[in-house]
């Protein structure tokens, strides 16, 4: 149906039992593709531990345990069993993790879980568990390891209280303030992630959480937390009383740090679900519109300019009427990696809905801009779909460009980048206007 060239983003390398992959390997790959990534299969472990030793970037590794004893069959007793998992976890590459698919009985074993948690695992599940299933939750797995959002804290008090170096490892900012009295502009003005408030600023004025939350731009997800410097129960109670969503005590600056980065992760997993475009992986209509906002926020501090782009597939519904909504998803899903091939780490991408595509350019004029889209719609115009045998066609959309500061606010990039859309696809699409 595609070119010769690679077309999903990542894979899985699945090692399994013959009769396993022989009767799962259709339905897993249709699943599969839908969620933007292969499958490749292996039925002997040298091969496996060969292609795992030699494959890089972010792929995941999956093996189905009951192809121990199928490979063994005249081992029976635990010890000889344990004996040869220990083999395998040997041959496997220790620079990976891995995902063990197990059995019912081997999941009542828990010193097998031991020795797979303690052995580079990333997760198991148990079977029987449905192909779409397995193949959704791997899907969750990708996102979880891909994603590189930044995330903030904003510090009430003495900030040195925090590992700020660990935070960073992690992507997190850590931004001290000072004044209780000027913490809600802060907090509205940079609208992180988790907000920390000691004690004895809360104790100075205890209605300042109150205030936070009753902002109408606050956002739900955003934690408040107080930090004692020793257990107090009835400051505890007065503090869930006054809104704050949970209280921690200070040991040491490490554990706190750790807290924070445990809480920042739940935070990550949750906006992706609401934020991210289950096919694409990219940002959804809600998630560009927060980040676009932030990067409204930032470019006005920082004084930097930003093209906003808004892209659409030409003759997308045509696509779909000819050759299937299943080929309609595989250009979607293309078009989403040329995209994402052109995107800096600074820059948003969007599948806005449908076949309708969001891209924010940081540090860009809107020239700079229409430039950029203008690379992406040859990089694409390039690509060969064969719809069917001998029969190869290339698609094109067309784009409009709107910036930042000419329009000051999200809604108003969008509205004029459309306008200039709709301008491209009246003049004979397959260009960008701005």
């Amino acid at each position: 149906m595609v070119d010769d060239g690679q077309l999903f983003k990542n894979q899985v390398l699945l090692l399994a039992q013959t009769f396993f992959i022989k009767d799962n390997r259709a339905e897993l790959l249709l699943c599969a593709h839908k969620y933007d990534f292969d499958i490749l299969f292996f039925d002997q472990m040298t091969d496996f531990a060969t292609s795992v030793q030699a494959n890089e970037g972010d792929n995941l590794y999956v093996v189905d345990l009951d192809v121990l004893y199928n490979m063994q069959d005249d081992m029976q007793h635990s010890r000889k069993q344990t004996m040869f998992l220990s083999d395998l976890l040997q041959r496997l590459p220790q620079r990976h993790n891995y995902i063990y698919l197990q059995s019912a009985r081997q999941g009542e074993r828990f010193l097998l879980q031991q020795r797979l948690v303690d052995s580079n695992c990333l997760a198991y599940a148990e079977k029987p568990i449905a192909n779409d299933v397995l193949v959704e939750k791997l899907f969750t797995l990708f996102a979880r390891h891909q994603r590189g959002d930044s995330n903030t804290v904003v510090y009430l008090g003495e900030s040195g209280l925090i590992d700020a170096d660990m935070l960073r490892q992690h992507t997190v900012e850590l931004i001290p303030h000072d004044n209780a009295q000027t913490l809600h502009l802060r907090v509205r003005e940079i609208q992180p992630d988790i907000v920390v408030i000691e004690e004895e600023q809360y104790l100075r004025t205890e209605a300042i959480v109150r205030v936070l939350k009753k902002n109408i731009e606050a956002d739900p997800s955003r934690e408040i937390v107080m930090l004692q410097h020793s257990a107090d129960p009835t400051l505890a109670r007065q503090a869930f009383g006054s809104g704050f969503d949970d209280v921690l005590t200070l040991e040491e600056p490490a554990l706190l740090t750790r807290q924070l980065l445990n809480r920042i992760q739940k935070i990550r997993v949750n906006k992706n679900l609401i934020n991210r475009d289950r096919a694409t992986g990219l940002l959804n209509k809600i998630g560009l519109q927060r980040k676009a906002q932030e990067a409204i926020r930032r470019a006005a501090r920082e004084q930097c300019s930003l093209a906003y782009g808004v892209i659409d597939i030409d003759k997308f519904k045509s696509i779909n009427d000819t050759w299937g909504h299943y080929f309609g998803d595989i250009v979607i899903k293309r078009l989403s990696l040329v995209l994402s091939a052109h995107i800096g780490e600074r820059d948003l991408l969007s599948r806005f809905g449908g076949e309708e595509f969001v891209i924010v350019f940081w540090d860009c004029d809107a020239e700079a801009g229409r430039q950029k889209l203008d690379a992406m719609r040859n990089a694409f115009g390039e690509i060969s779909f064969e719809v069917k045998p001998g029969d190869r066609r290339h698609f094109s959309f067309s784009g409009g460009v709107a910036s930042y500061p000419a329009c000051k606010t999200e809604n108003e990039l969008f509205l004029h980048a459309d306008e200039m859309l709709y301008r491209a696809k009246e003049g004979g699409r397959n260009r960008i206007c701005s």
